[in-house]
């Protein structure tokens, strides 16, 4: 039996990257995956790549806007039967100089990247079953490590690594399992948007050791498997995969 057959999974961030190559995974491992994300022809383009076009299905959502979460997650609820694992990936970067970040740009951030899942998690408590239900946030290794430029998405995903902290202790009468991924670089399109932005001398630090990023299958086989019943003692806690970037510091 696949480890994932018979198990529901929302999945948000699945048209691209980490996500995308999460979808793919989960379904070649036996799950039914409902995927949310802003751009529809993205979501279709995963729609494709899966390997049984029947347990993938999307819905396009703003994870920004409050009533589109609670649309969405009760969607996708309906259309699984249920949640047995919700997988929030969708994040943005969108670095600028601390002393010309303004309100709108730190809410933009933030709503994506930390209130987002936030309410996601929140709309889909009451679909996950007890005992079995498991919520993987991920956020990043700039949650902890400072990089120039960075300043409120860290502060963004480090606001998610606390908030995932507090929640797992939150569920723990539930035994629902929560779950933190914080990848270093991964080759996606939102990393080459990072080196542009960044000071070019900065980049290697995002490298590990052996001098290349991780890809996001890398990423998504850790979400699997934190997500599994493999890791039924895995909780409350972080996964850090920079590949060893941190200790070249």
């Amino acid at each position: 039996m696949e480890r994932f057959e018979g198990k529901r999974v929302l999945l948000t961030g699945a048209g691209s990257g980490i996500g995308r190559a999460t979808a793919v995974r989960l379904v070649r491992e036996g799950a039914s995956v409902v995927g949310l994300g802003r751009n529809e022809e993205a979501l279709a383009g995963t729609a494709t790549l899966v390997p049984d076009t029947g347990r993938f299905r999307w819905l396009p959502a703003d994870l920004c806007e409050e009533t589109a979460v609670v649309d969405a997650v009760a969607g996708a609820a309906e259309l699984l039967g249920g949640l047995d694992v919700v997988v929030n990936v969708a994040g943005i970067t969108e670095p600028m100089p601390a002393d010309q970040l303004d309100l709108g740009h730190l809410r933009h951030v933030f709503a994506t990247n930390t209130f987002g899942p936030m309410l996601v998690c929140r709309e889909a408590l009451p679909h996950l079953a007890d005992g079995t239900g498991v919520i993987v946030n991920v956020s990043s290794t700039a949650a902890t490590q400072a990089a120039p430029g960075m300043t409120a998405y860290s502060a963004s995903k480090a606001a998610l690594l606390a908030y995932s902290g507090s929640l797992a202790i939150e569920l723990a009468p539930r035994r629902i399992r929560v779950v933190t991924i914080s990848p270093g670089g991964v080759n996606t399109a939102m990393l080459q948007g990072e080196i542009k932005a960044l000071d070019t001398n900065w980049y290697p630090r995002l490298a590990p050791p052996w001098g290349q990023v991780g890809e996001p299958e890398e990423i998504a086989a850790t979400i699997a498997y934190a997500a599994s019943a493999d890791a039924s003692y895995l909780n409350g806690t972080e996964i850090r995969l920079d590949g060893g970037a941190r200790s070249t510091w």
